[in-house]
């Protein structure tokens, strides 16, 4: 049960597993909630086994659901560009999701997104503590609420507490930004670009932290 101070992401001991590809083929079999019902694949993590910056997002998007890998999709190869931008190397990084299956909603062929809630959030926070666990990195970036919400709990909230680095219950330094996924949204507004920017200056700020 949640608490008003620890996130779900540290309530649980994580998985049992001693290295990586153990949990991710745990996570495979993982029913903890309804969500594996209708997803293509379970969407683990990806990266090095041992990073300075981990990145969590909120779940897999319909391409990552059909690919069964994180940020392959629209928002994904943003966030690369993004991070190059911001001078962070793509190899130093370790991304995953809060939530590691694609929940959606069918509207004829397509497939909507819909927003994972907290239970559901919980639920998988089995698996993000086995993550954070393992990678050991030094750094966690919170892309969007629900991410927050996995690694700090309700106290944080994106709007408010954008571009600064606040730490976990555990001690993880995290850093809060919004999604890619965000941008893609606006990109026919007048303030775009603004918006754009205003990202690559969150994602500037992992290199300072780590210098």
């Amino acid at each position: 049960m949640l608490t008003s101070r620890k996130g779900p992401a540290f309530e649980t001991p994580g998985a049992e597993g001693d290295r990586l590809p153990d949990v991710r083929r745990d996570a495979e079999s993982c029913t903890r909630c309804d969500l594996y019902r209708n997803a293509t694949h379970l969407v683990f993590g990806e990266g090095p086994a041992r990073v300075k910056v981990l990145f969590v997002g909120e779940q897999p998007g319909d391409k990552e659901d059909l690919a069964g890998r994180p940020f392959v999709g629209p928002a994904g190869k943003l966030l690369d560009r993004c991070l190059e931008e911001a001078g962070v190397e793509r190899d130093i990084c370790y991304v995953t999701n809060a939530v590691k299956h694609f929940k959606f909603t069918p509207r004829g062929k397509r497939r909507i997104h819909a927003k994972p809630n907290a239970g559901e959030v919980q639920a998988c926070a089995w698996w993000l503590a086995a993550e954070l666990r393992l990678v050991k990195p030094k750094l966690a970036v919170a892309l969007g609420a629900t991410a927050l919400y996995a690694l700090l709990g309700r106290q944080a909230k994106v709007t408010r507490d954008r571009g600064t680095v606040m730490p976990s219950p555990d001690g993880l330094p995290v850093l809060v930004t919004i999604h890619p996924s965000a941008l893609l949204r606006t990109l026919d507004r007048p303030d775009a670009e603004r918006n754009r920017a205003r990202f690559v200056d969150d994602l500037r700020k992992i290199a300072e932290f780590l210098e």
